[in-house]
C-alpha cells in the first residue's frame, strides 16, 4: 500500500462487483474509457477504506477452529472452521466457516 494506492480487497463485496459490473457495461457501450473506469475504483477503493477505517466502531469476538493461515505480501489470510461470533449486543451467530483477510492499516506513505 504505497504510492497511493490501496488494498483492493473490498473490490468482490458485493457492492464492489455491482460497481465492477457497472463499469464494464459503461464501457462497452462506449460510455466511458476504461482508464476512467478504474480510476473510479482505484477512488472506490481509498473511500470505503477510509469510511470503514472512521466510521465503523463495532466489534465482536469469536472463536472456532484455526484450518488454514497463510502470511504473503503483508496481508493475513485465516480460514477458521466452526465458528461462533459473539455481538455487542450479547447475541451470538454461528457458522460452518469464515476467512479472514487482514490487512495493514497503516495509509499509504505512513512509516
Amino acid at each position: 500500500m504505497n504510492n497511493g494506492s490501496y488494498y483492493e480487497l473490498y473490490r468482490s463485496s458485493s457492492v464492489g462487483v455491482t460497481l465492477t459490473d457497472a463499469l464494464d457495461d459503461l464501457i462497452m457501450q462506449g460510455r466511458i474509457d476504461p482508464q476512467l473506469a478504474m480510476k473510479v475504483l482505484s477512488n472506490f477503493d481509498r473511500s470505503i477504506t477510509e469510511v470503514l477505517s472512521d466510521k465503523v466502531k463495532a466489534s465482536l469476538s469469536f472463536k472456532g477452529h484455526l484450518d488454514t493461515y497463510r502470511f504473503c505480501d503483508e496481508v493475513w489470510t485465516f480460514l477458521i472452521k466452526n465458528v461462533t461470533f459473539k455481538l455487542q449486543n450479547a447475541n451470538f451467530v454461528s457458522t460452518d466457516k469464515v476467512k479472514i483477510v487482514s490487512c495493514s492499516s497503516k495509509k499509504p506513505g505512513e512509516a
